[in-house]
């Protein structure tokens, strides 16, 4: 159903997306050595440029608009449905491009490239773009009014899921997707025979376990009719990172919280770990020398703090911090969380701790692979074997690496406050992984993740 149109609309988007880049490309050196040259305030050019070598950068203008939309999502149309969410996406996408091509046009090329059509260029792009799909979506809601190239479906079942989907589909008349009929429990017993009655293109089910019997005589009943049949598993209360669909030897399987870090996308986040850590590692190396004295000149013991934390998978690694309490602060009470007004902490500890720069250290787990800069923080594993037990989906926060920073510690959940709260921050960071989620964390940290009320 969704993959379907998936498939449709973003082979045409993309299609669009190329005449969009060609006419803009082409329309913004005219303009600019035509109807913009003499303009007061702009540089007027005797002589417009050699034509040819805009020209000749037609290709590489195509793959790179081409392959940064693609990897950015702008085409993943089971995502993007909401017009706000897609329109930016979008502007994200573009403005990404628009700056990697400006810098290996001005860097990587001994020829330079006007400004003025490259300015051009992108804002011709952007508007055209958008207005594309403003009016594409106009256009497909007036043929869903008129009952053109939609598919005709119908719902059994019941549960929030279902409940869930109908809406959406409402939601978005666009998508050619019309519910015409939803067949409740009341209505089981004749369900085969009000399907046929709708003459559907496509039959949704959604039975509970305890349905099984129907929902056989259903799928045995539809299997000679030309329709498609697509079924919404009975297994929402056991997903919390989201679930999938694979095939292993044509046996169908459903993969329930797997991580979304592999393949390429995990080496792309390792890259990025790798480069940033080790740049922070020799420009704060400095910093790294001063605080390291303060440590050992302001108290007795080492200078650095080694302590046991679990990472991906439940490994465990030593995790580095500078030192900012006793050398005996647990000699008496064992593994316990650091509180407010700790009396353990030492006299320059403290500071550390209110600044996190006593984190600062653990750039070098980043850079040795046992960390990455952003993702859940690290517990040590008596906790771990603790809170297990007592807090739902505890556990999964493990699927992906832990990190430096993540979206509890900028949105205010660290130190001594509410694990539940930031259990739902690492699930959804989890879910909604990206390399510009971690970007967008990395900004946020400088002004909200180094000095905060809870860090004590």
């Amino acid at each position: 159903m969704m993959k379907r149109y998936q498939n449709s609309a973003g082979t045409m988007t993309r299609i669009a997306d190329v005449m969009i880049v060609v006419a803009a490309w082409l329309l913004a050196y005219p303009v600019r050595f035509g109807f913009l040259n003499g303009v007061p305030g702009l540089p007027y050019y005797s002589e417009a440029p050699e034509e040819s070598k805009y020209l000749g950068l037609l290709p590489f203008i195509i793959a790179l608009w081409s392959g940064c939309f693609h990897f950015f999502g702008v085409y993943r149309y089971d995502r993007v449905i909401q017009r706000s969410t897609e329109i930016h996406t979008l502007i994200r996408a573009h403005v990404g491009t628009l700056i990697l091509f400006t810098a290996l046009a001005f860097f990587v090329t001994e020829y330079r490239f006007s400004r003025g059509v490259i300015l051009i260029f992108g804002v011709l792009v952007l508007l055209l773009s958008w207005a594309f799909r403003v009016i594409s979506r106009k256009v497909l809601r007036e043929f869903k009014k008129k009952g053109l190239f939609t598919t005709r479906i119908v719902a059994v079942g019941e549960g929030r899921d279902l409940e869930y989907l109908v809406s959406q589909l409402g939601r978005y008349p666009e998508l050619g997707l019309d519910v015409v009929r939803v067949i409740g429990p009341a209505d089981y017993a004749n369900a085969l025979e009000l399907i046929l009655a709708e003459s559907p293109k496509s039959v949704l089910l959604s039975l509970p376990a305890k349905n099984r019997e129907i929902l056989d005589s259903l799928v045995f009943g539809l299997k000679d009719e030309t329709l498609d049949l697509q079924i919404i598993p009975d297994y929402s209360n056991y997903i919390a990172l989201g679930a999938a669909t694979e095939s292993f030897g044509g046996v169908p399987l459903i993969v329930l919280n797997s991580s979304p870090l592999y393949g390429y996308q995990a080496w792309l986040k390792r890259l990025m770990d790798f480069v940033l850590s080790g740049i922070g590692l020799l420009v704060l190396s400095p910093l790294f020398f001063i605080l390291a004295a303060l440590v050992r000149l302001t108290s007795r013991g080492p200078v650095l703090y080694r302590q046991e934390r679990m990472g991906l998978d439940g490994a465990t690694f030593m995790m580095l911090k500078f030192r900012s309490m006793r050398v005996d602060a647990e000699d008496a009470t064992g593994a316990v969380w650091a509180k407010e007004n700790d009396n353990r902490r030492t006299r320059f500890g403290s500071f550390l701790r209110s600044t996190s720069l006593d984190e600062l250290p653990q750039l070098w787990n980043v850079f040795m692979g046992d960390m990455s800069l952003v993702g859940p923080r690290p517990e040590r594993p008596v906790f771990v074997n603790k809170f297990r037990h007592e807090i739902p989906n505890y556990m999964l926060r493990h699927r992906v690496k832990t990190g430096i920073t993540g979206w509890a510690q900028i949105n205010g959940w660290r130190g001594d406050t509410s694990l539940e709260k930031r259990i739902e921050c690492d699930i959804f960071y989890i879910r909604n992984w990206s390399l510009w989620l971690d970007v967008r964390i990395l900004f946020w940290t400088f002004f909200r993740g180094f000095v905060n009320r809870n860090a004590y």
